[in-house]
């Protein structure tokens, strides 16, 4: 049985740059279980908290801790960001290229490629360049990249942004699926509409810090500051 990697507990994190800060200081624990959601407003530090909490941005001050030694939690997640990168390959190499990375075995890549490439509607386009695929078609394989790997957690940056309407549903029942396998999902998010659909838990951040967190029901329907009352009725909060 694999050990799981959670519960991660950020402790007096702050991120500074050029002599400007980021976020900071912030003390939060992810918990081990739901799908969690990080919203705000535009430069409040949503994205930088995720590569904080995903230990691609250099802390100025505090610690990020695991319930692992950092190099094994690194194995056991996956990063997906907004504007979704694709290997200058075909869709099945795009989906192959985390397995290769693991050594797997050839059958067990092409039953992986297979099944996901099913999963998200793209069977019958896995020779097709994936350069070549539609912004929603982009972001599905991006995703379906990441979960290939059977990560403990996923982390999304805006992964429905400029997206449309079917393009986001389909996504959001990706989503739902890997939530349901007992994958552990933290994404950001301006869409506070999908944030009530997915969220079992919110982080509200505004000028670097963390506002006000807390349950899906109590965040959204009984909100304790001004600020997050104001930025949920879609009032600018400065």
């Amino acid at each position: 049985m694999v050990t799981s990697i959670l519960p991660l507990t950020l402790e007096n994190v702050s991120v500074r740059r050029r002599g400007k800060r980021l976020i900071g200081p912030v003390d939060h624990t992810l918990g081990c279980d739901g799908l969690t959601i990080i919203c705000g407003p535009n430069g409040s530090g949503k994205t930088t908290l995720l590569r904080v909490m995903h230990g691609v941005e250099r802390l100025s001050e505090g610690a990020v801790r695991w319930s692992v030694p950092e190099e094994e939690a690194q194995h056991h997640q996956a990063y997906v960001f907004q504007t979704p990168i694709m290997l200058r390959r075909p869709v099945a190499d795009n989906l192959r290229y985390p397995l290769q990375l693991l050594r797997r075995p050839r059958a067990e890549i092409d039953a992986a490629v297979a099944l996901w490439a099913e999963r998200i509607g793209l069977q019958d386009r896995l020779k097709l360049q994936a350069t070549r695929l539609s912004g929603g078609e982009k972001q599905r394989l991006a995703l379906a990249r990441a979960l290939i790997r059977d990560p403990q957690v996923l982390f999304l940056d805006e992964p429905c942004a400029n997206l449309d309407g079917a393009s986001t549903r389909a996504i959001e029942t990706l989503l739902q699926a890997a939530l349901d396998a007992g994958t552990r999902i933290v994404m950001t998010t301006h869409d506070l509409g999908q944030a009530r659909r997915l969220a079992h838990d919110a982080v509200f951040m505004l000028h670097g810090q963390v506002h006000e967190a807390g349950t899906a029901p109590a965040f959204f329907e009984t909100p304790q500051t001004e600020a997050l009352r104001a930025f949920l009725r879609g009032d600018i909060v400065t």
